[in-house]
């Protein structure tokens, strides 16, 4: 740890470790980076994991390609060994190994707690676990949750000013959001919250502002896509973006075709702001939408570069409840003292 490493960052770190996590003396704790990844935020998490009597291990390899099973020829033995044997792994690279052969034997051995934190840059981790009241943040995700679990068989709708205009019926949560990661399984970052469609139900257009297929950028022109049950079309975007995304598009159907749509989401982070490179905080701006395409990654062959698309200010309605506005946040009732709870921490 440098001495130009700021009080926020070593917070962020320990809230990782020791809120999120509850890291345990003696637990082994992987740590893989690529070459991207900032050195200050691998020594910040390596050394809240020290002061927690832990054993940390960090693992740096060349960039992934590919996320998700795409990836595996370029995974190594030996990260894969490590993965198996850890109590706990933090996953800092971008593409990420969740889906890969690696991710799936760490997660049948039902050892791992695995983290999908995906950030390369110290800032972005500052913003996500060190500028925010993370109880606050963690007990309106809890809620929020809730919300979306009993809305299961709903008619869902989502909007926005360039033009996006969708409607499904909301499946089950795929994954329940837990206050602390305590049992084996995968975790997301908290700030956002993902809801899945019933995939033959969405029909609709979508007017995507941003895109992770083969890399993730901002759009120098939106992208809008027209379904119905299944991705009929898409038009916009610059020459370079519709090619690599209809690349990934049929890549990810595993069937040769554009697919459907997997998940969307809600973020809702107050101590985010838009970098147009790091996908995972750009997913937690309040009001953006994280519109993931392919086949599920629950079904196998799921996940294997699944392409995301971003929406950014949506309105959003689960049923008859309005719970966006424009971006902004405006119900359930119930939600909201909890969602005003959360505040933004520069000390």
């Amino acid at each position: 740890m440098t001495l130009m490493t700021s009080g926020r960052l070593i917070r962020a770190a320990d809230t990782l470790v020791n809120d999120h996590f509850a890291i345990r003396p003696g637990e082994d704790v992987l740590l893989t980076a690529d070459t991207t990844t900032e050195h200050a935020l691998l020594d910040c998490i390596a050394g809240s994991v020290l002061r927690a009597k832990a054993r940390p291990v960090v693992v740096v390899a060349p960039q992934l390609p590919f996320q998700g099973g795409l990836s595996d020829p370029f995974v190594s033995d030996t990260l894969k060994a490590a993965a198996i044997a850890s109590d706990v792994w933090f996953d800092l690279c971008f593409p990420y190994h969740a889906g890969s052969g690696a991710h799936s034997a760490a997660m049948d051995a039902k050892r791992c707690r695995y983290l999908l934190l995906s950030l390369s840059r110290a800032a972005s981790f500052e913003r996500i676990y060190g500028c925010v009241d993370f109880h606050a943040l963690m007990e309106f995700n809890v809620a929020f949750a809730e919300f979306i679990a009993e809305s299961a068989g709903q008619t869902a709708r989502f909007t926005c000013s360039l033009g996006t205009d969708v409607s499904f019926k909301l499946d089950k949560l795929k994954m329940i959001r837990q206050r602390v990661a305590a049992e084996p399984g995968m975790q997301a970052v908290p700030g956002t919250q993902s809801f899945y469609p019933i995939m033959e139900s969405v029909k609709g257009r979508i007017a995507i502002q941003a895109l992770f297929d083969e890399h993730y950028r901002i759009l120098r022109k939106p992208i809008a896509i027209e379904v119905n049950g299944k991705i009929q079309s898409f038009t916009g975007g610059g020459t370079e973006d519709r090619l690599s995304f209809e690349r990934a598009l049929r890549r990810a159907s595993g069937t040769g075709e554009y697919g459907g749509f997997v998940h969307f989401t809600f973020g809702f982070h107050p101590g985010t702001q838009v970098t147009g490179e790091q996908f995972i905080e750009d997913i937690r701006i309040p009001g953006s939408n994280a519109i993931g395409m392919g086949l599920p990654w629950w079904e196998p062959g799921g996940g294997e570069n699944h392409p995301d698309g971003l929406v950014f200010d949506q309105s959003l309605w689960i049923g008859d409840v309005q719970v966006a506005d424009n971006g902004a946040f405006v119900g359930p009732d119930r939600l909201l003292k909890l969602f005003h709870a959360m505040t933004r921490r520069l000390d």
